[in-house]
């Protein structure tokens, strides 16, 4: 359905366990900038979040899967955590699940949804016509 008006549906997915955030698209754009910068101030600077904002995040998600996902590099300041392989791991696999369920999402969507959004359509143009 190409529309030049088309809705599109959002849909967000995060892990919990025992009610607690495990993982989400918060945890992957902290880690994905972990990744990148190699630090966790500059990551949560870039996120616009506090230093002890990001660990907590960090601390808990490590304490609820009880695996180290970042290691701190001692005496480098300015590249001072990285991922641990079980912390890429997780980033890698959890973005691939992310982009798959969004796009289920859409299927069923366009599925559920893309016939009566069209006539939806079709009648909205019809009715600017008698205008």
């Amino acid at each position: 359905m190409s529309h030049k008006n088309s809705l599109n549906v959002k849909s967000k997915i995060w892990i919990e366990l025992k009610d607690e955030v495990v993982f989400g698209l918060g945890r992957i754009r902290l880690f994905e900038e972990i990744e990148k910068t190699g630090s966790m101030s500059q990551a949560a600077a870039s996120l616009e979040m506090s230093y002890r904002a990001a660990w907590g995040k960090v601390t808990a998600t490590e304490e609820r899967l009880q695996l180290q996902l970042v290691k701190r590099q001692q005496g480098n300041r300015k590249k001072g955590t990285i991922l641990t392989p079980v912390g890429k791991e997780l980033l890698h696999q959890y973005s691939i699940f992310q982009k798959e369920a969004q796009n289920s999402v859409d299927e069923l969507f366009e599925k559920h949804l893309g016939e009566l959004l069209i006539h939806l359509n079709q009648h909205n143009d019809s009715e600017r016509c008698i205008d």
